[in-house]
């Protein structure tokens, strides 16, 4: 049995499809691969559309499923052409898909992703593992985060404590404790990446903030932080986790207003602020003595947020998981392919202590390759 699988990962800032190769050995890991391919403008607009409820047609969700299915498809196949790899060598395809819906409270809750994996076991003849999220919620777990499992497989250490700090479209941390007999933990913080794109691309600055050097330009407004910071979840004792179903342009106007009514820059600077003091706040409260931050995420290249952060911890060393051995752009879609192992090798994916699952399970459905 081959060692190789393939991850992709299509996040909350429904940026980009990132795919990877990785060979896995009993204790370290190998990058063979990276690829990333850049979602087009209107496919991004209609699936944001759909997570804020703005269309609800059950049509307009099977075109999604099958168009982010295609994409998935394709951008396995130029990872594989880009490295020379055949499907004969690859054991399996871990998809995330794109969350469209997550619903976190209440007696029906579930975990929706789109990207049908048929289409992709179908076009790169690979056995493709998805659907992960549902078993654990299925077992009273908030099916999320699930990649502190594979932190903890990979970043764990028993001299000292962490926290892998995650800063995707959410940010999510995992807290690591030196001692081997205290539980892994980890949930949403908040916000992470994409009210600071969204921001940025109304105000033409890009699809993201570069470097964050539009926060830079402007000034927190401290009662707009005050009232975004007032919100219901921040409060909440984990497990808990989020989205952008939660965390969008709707709750910001709800929550402040008319956002036209403040500079540009300014309201950059506190979106900045408040991803950088709920983290700050989360890590504080749960894991104080944390000695460690290991960052991976697309905001690691934010330098102005990793600044405040550290401004904000000032008594913990911040520093990417590069120094660790993992590039951080590419953590989470590694994480995926590492559960599709875990789930080929009938071992759990998830961790109970994180998402308050009654026990661990086996995690997402097998669609058989060619």
């Amino acid at each position: 049995m081959s060692d190789i699988y393939l991850g992709l990962m299509s996040g909350t800032s429904m940026d980009a499809i990132d795919a990877v190769a990785v060979q896995f050995t009993e204790q370290h890991l190998q990058l063979l691969a990276s690829h990333s391919l850049v979602l087009p403008f209107e496919l991004r607009d209609r699936m944001s559309a759909l997570c804020r409820g703005e269309r609800h047609s059950m049509m307009e969700f099977a075109h999604l499923d099958v168009l982010m299915g295609r994409l998935l498809a394709n951008t396995a196949c130029q990872l594989m052409e880009k490295q020379a790899l055949t499907a004969s060598r690859i054991n399996a395809i871990g998809s995330h898909g794109q969350t469209i819906w997550h619903i976190n409270q209440g007696a029906e809750r579930t975990s929706i992703q789109i990207g049908d994996p048929n289409i992709i076991a179908e076009q790169t003849g690979i056995t493709t593992i998805a659907d992960f999220r549902r078993r654990d919620i299925a077992a009273g777990g908030q099916g999320a985060p699930l990649v502190p499992a594979f932190h903890a497989a990979y970043f764990r250490v028993a001299d000292e404590n962490r926290v892998v700090l995650n800063i995707g479209g959410i940010a999510n941390i995992t807290i690591l404790p030196g001692n081997k007999h205290d539980p892994v933990r980890g949930f949403d913080t908040g916000p992470g990446n994409t009210l600071l794109d969204m921001c940025a691309c109304e105000n033409q600055r890009g699809r993201f903030d570069q470097d964050g050097t539009f926060a830079r330009q402007g000034a927190v407004l401290p009662e707009v932080l005050a009232k975004l910071m007032g919100d219901s979840y921040f409060a909440l004792a984990p497990p808990k986790s989020t989205g952008r179903e939660h965390f969008n342009r709707s709750w910001l106007e709800k929550t402040v207003g008319d956002l036209s009514r403040y500079p540009a820059a300014n309201m950059q600077a506190t979106l900045s602020e408040l991803t950088a003091q709920t983290i700050r706040d989360s890590i504080h409260a749960q894991a104080a003595t944390t000695q460690r931050i290991l960052v991976c995420g697309g905001g690691i290249h934010n330098r102005y947020l990793i600044q405040r952060l550290q401004a904000l911890l000032p008594a913990i060393t911040v520093e990417s998981t590069v120094e660790y051995g993992i590039d951080p752009q590419w953590v989470e879609a590694i994480a995926f392919a590492w559960l599709a192992k875990q789930t080929l090798e009938n071992q759990p994916g998830n961790l109970p202590s994180v998402t308050g699952a009654t026990r661990s399970c086996v995690l997402g459905a097998i669609y058989p390759g060619k």
